[in-house]
């Protein structure tokens, strides 16, 4: 797949406006904290009725400095007895959402995200491995993922990851220059990074994540092609190339970069074009948005079978998993609900002292909402809708349910970015730089006021 600068320039700029991940539908936006606590009781209830294959993600809030771009909910401390107490909590959590839970119900997936999960000691790691497995039961091939700070990891940590059932790991890289760590306060040799990597495959976690991020304070096209090539090095599995998204408004922490540090809106669009054209020349498939895989990668096999999904977590590669979130500012996600716990911390400990679940806010989806998810989710996932399909699974005439937003895609086909057909439409390759775009043609909550100003941009 080739992307030439000179073919899509125009356009990004064109495109480049504020929007959903599209990590769900309706958006986190649509979580509210005025809601019927018949619901919780209700989805409590149909769970318990039915064995489920379900994920699971655990939130480690803690980190021990702060970077200055970062946008995730995240705590600064040193204390690293903070985490037996967060422990005590998850544990307290945990025996709650079991008996949620049919007895016969597995788990296909876990993942650790923050924050910083390598926080925690490799003994608290241990601590919780061995409360996961006593309060869930872990189907034997399920994929066991976490994010890994690579600055304050030994060989104990990664040990300690294996004997809990650890079988990939995410590396924050975000860029190997010294002057972009230094404007981002975020100080990584590359070494470091090189040393975790050797580890993990020392300890036959093979599958290895790199996240990089693109339009950080001083990069370069020439500085930034050094980071890619040394991550490259590594030979990871899947790269995530993340848009930085400077919105201190909302993120406070990112008031204390140097604006003027910023790459220019050309700049930038010229670090996410190399990119995309030099992964996939690497051999890695561009999976869409920012995320790429080799060949041989679950992601890339689920893209080429149809069965790519998209849920709070990002990519995955297991549709019909259920996601139960635990910890604080997690969000369980099924087909009918999505609920998201307290994001403040001592909140989160009020609630479950008092033997009660820490929800804080939910949506419950509509019959519009789950039409409309299908077809955002099947945009962002497959790159295309079939009519036929559509129908059979809705029995809705897709021609005549979305007329007026055919008549809107008009537009980016005639900019090369789909192909409209009798039986559906195809992104186009170019397409999949904007699938956040043509996604945002079925929102029907993008008129609200609100949602107008509340996204990064697309690009």
């Amino acid at each position: 797949m080739k992307f030439y600068q000179s073919d899509v320039f125009g356009l990004i700029h064109k495109y480049n406006v504020p929007g959903p991940r599209y990590t769900s539908y309706p958006t986190a936006l649509q979580l509210t904290d005025s809601f019927d606590k018949g619901l919780i009781d209700k989805d409590v209830s149909e769970r318990q009725s039915v064995p489920r294959s379900i994920s699971l993600y655990f939130h480690i809030p803690f980190c021990f400095s702060l970077c200055w771009y970062c946008g995730c909910t995240k705590i600064i401390t040193k204390d690293q007895d903070r985490g037996d107490v967060y422990l005590d909590y998850l544990e307290k959590e945990m025996e709650l959402r079991k008996v949620t839970l049919h007895p016969e119900t597995d788990v296909h997936q876990i993942h650790f995200g923050g924050g910083t999960p390598t926080f925690l000691t490799p003994e608290q790691l241990r601590r919780l491995g061995k409360s996961i497995h006593s309060y869930f039961n872990i189907h034997p091939d399920a994929e066991f993922s976490v994010e890994i700070d690579p600055r304050r990891v030994g060989e104990d940590h990664i040990l300690a990851l294996k004997e809990i059932g650890c079988n990939r790991a995410s590396l924050g890289v975000q860029d190997t220059n010294d002057d972009v760590q230094e404007a981002i306060r975020r100080i990584q040799p590359f070494e470091q990074t090189r040393f975790v990597a050797d580890l993990l495959r020392k300890h036959d976690i093979k599958h290895i994540n790199i996240d990089l991020i693109y339009g950080l304070p001083k990069q370069t096209l020439a500085s930034f092609k050094k980071s890619i090539d040394d991550v490259l090095s590594l030979d990871p599995d899947r790269f995530a190339v993340y848009s930085y998204a400077h919105i201190p408004s909302i993120m406070p922490s990112q008031k204390l970069l140097n604006e003027a540090d910023l790459p220019t809106s050309e700049e930038k669009l010229n670090l996410l074009v190399f990119a995309v054209d030099y992964l996939t020349r690497a051999g890695y498939n561009y999976i869409g948005m920012d995320h790429f895989a080799k060949e041989s990668d679950e992601l890339s096999i689920a893209l080429k079978e149809g069965t790519l999904h998209r849920n709070f977590q990002g990519y995955s590669t297991r549709a019909e998993l259920e996601m139960l979130g635990l910890g604080m500012s997690s969000i369980s996600q099924n087909e009918n609900l999505y609920a998201q716990n307290e994001k403040d911390l001592n909140n989160y400990y009020e609630r479950l002292d008092s033997g009660k679940l820490p929800v804080k806010k939910v949506v419950e989806l509509s019959e519009e909402d789950k039409i409309r998810k299908k077809v955002i989710m099947q945009i962002m996932c497959r790159g295309a809708i079939d009519y036929d399909r559509f129908l059979d699974e809705t029995g809705l005439v897709f021609k005549e349910k979305f007329s007026a937003e055919l008549e809107r895609l008009k537009e980016p086909e005639a900019d090369g970015l789909l192909s409209l057909m009798n039986n559906g439409f195809k992104i186009t390759p170019a397409g999949r730089l904007f699938l956040r775009n043509i996604a945002m043609v079925f929102d029907e909550y993008l008129t609200q006021k609100r949602h107008k100003t509340a996204y990064s941009k697309t690009v």
